[in-house]
């Protein structure tokens, strides 16, 4: 099977050199393993062996559980511990070994739960663990394009026209509908519905039902299906659990379990107190297009960018792509949305160095004025002629930068003198 480079890969190898434990998580099938097997070659390379073992393995769990120091023994570091969730008993043996050789990268995990395992993580190997995630792959890693973390520069954005091919609705709603999934790119033989189908009973059988305690795995699935079909919504639980036939606690937690998967990302609304009226619920999204299709049962790209749900996807599918190239260079995203009572709303807000930029996405060629015309209440976060009118406030101003209104353009064009049109294939 061919072997897709990842955006990540450099961030890992710093990470490994900086911390004596390497936890790499992520939803299941998205390459972890892969990935850092491809790093243990090029250390093989270079004259370090490391020893591999996985815990999918019955008999090397039962060694792992019963006797930790055991297991330890057999496979000592350096080594790379694939499925640690199943034998998170290893975790207080791994901070003696770590704590005694100092040894820089001595283990690599993988884990495809976060729910449990992070827990047991930061009693037993804080400060000693770097913690990375892993999804599925970004447009960057497709297409074999360089990878950075998404920026509304107009500047920045120009220099990527120069080495981005461009690609038409058609061709991004193959993509869209596709989904992530390594496998579904490296072999073309394999079949879209049958590979998420067994995605998703290998999903409900061995992590809900073994790590997640859910007593009904067909009620859950129809869980999913329902968030699935909340795409790019703001969270209401009782509307979840009134679709799902489950209570508002239980959808509630159930929504937790899917984030701590890595199937859907929850953002969280911009809040600062010189906006008022401000909605406070997060908005949600699902990280793999590909499985939310499955789920919602779209049967070809072709019906899916017609059907009722085509700007929910592809809103969906350009939140994960930013989302994607943020964690793939080793940082948390630093994404928001806005919402308030009067129903304005601007779809992602990208806030770090004291700078806001707003980001609008349309599955639109031409998405006119209209598209920034809501970026105007951001306006009294950062005007000077404000100043001593904030009172105790002042420090809450912060600096509006570029926006961005992502969408199907052809080309990077201004919308104002501030605010730019942004092709999708560009990001």
């Amino acid at each position: 099977m061919t072997y897709i480079k990842r955006a990540s890969e450099e961030t890992f190898s710093q990470i490994s050199k900086m911390f004596p434990v390497l936890l790499v998580t992520g939803p299941r099938q998205v390459g972890k393993t892969t990935l850092l097997q491809k790093l243990s070659d090029e250390e093989c390379n270079s004259g370090m062996k490391r020893k591999y073992v996985t815990l999918d393995d019955p008999d090397a769990r039962y060694l792992a559980k019963t006797d930790p120091a055991l297991f330890l023994q057999r496979y000592s570091p350096p080594v790379l511990i694939d499925e640690i969730q199943y034998a998170t008993e290893l975790l207080p043996y791994i901070k003696m070994s770590v704590d005694r050789s100092k040894q820089k990268g001595a283990f690599w995990l993988t884990g495809s739960q976060v729910f449990r395992l992070m827990k047991n993580v930061s009693e037993s190997l804080a400060g000693r663990v770097g913690i990375a995630n892993l999804l599925g792959l970004s447009d960057a890693e497709i297409f074999q394009t360089p990878s950075e973390p998404f920026t509304t520069d107009p500047d920045r954005l120009m220099q990527r026209m120069t080495i981005i091919r461009p690609r038409g609705l058609n061709e991004i709603y193959e993509r869209i509908f596709k989904g992530s999934m390594p496998e579904l790119y490296a072999d073309d033989q394999i079949d879209w519905e049958t590979y998420y189908c067994s995605y998703v009973d290998t999903y409900l059988q061995r992590d809900i039902r073994d790590l997640a305690q859910v007593a009904d795995e067909m009620q859950f699935y129809n869980f999913m299906t329902v968030v699935a079909a909340h795409t790019s919504k703001p969270v209401i639980y009782e509307e979840l659990a009134g679709a799902a036939g489950v209570s508002a606690p239980t959808a509630k937690k159930w929504l937790s379990i899917l984030v701590s998967s890595h199937i859907v990302a929850l953002v969280q609304p911009y809040y600062n107190n010189v906006l008022k009226r401000v909605v406070k619920m997060p908005l949600l999204h699902f990280l793999d297009t590909g499985l939310a299709a499955y789920l919602l049962k779209w049967g070809n790209p072709q019906a899916l960018e017609k059907g009722a749900m085509s700007g929910a996807f592809f809103e969906s599918y350009v939140f994960s792509e930013i989302y994607k190239s943020y964690l793939n260079a080793g940082k948390q995203p630093p994404l928001y949305y806005y919402r308030d009572k009067d129903q304005k709303e601007i779809d992602l807000l990208i806030y770090q160095n004291g700078i806001l930029c707003p980001v609008e996405i349309k599955k639109a060629a031409s998405p006119g004025k209209t598209a920034i015309k809501n970026f105007r209440v951001l306006e009294p976060l950062g005007r000077s002629d404000t100043a001593g009118k904030f009172g105790e406030l002042e420090t809450l101003k912060v600096e509006i930068g570029p926006g961005s209104v992502i969408c199907m353009a052809n080309d990077i064009l201004p919308a104002d003198h501030k605010n730019w049109y942004v092709p999708a294939w560009l990001i």
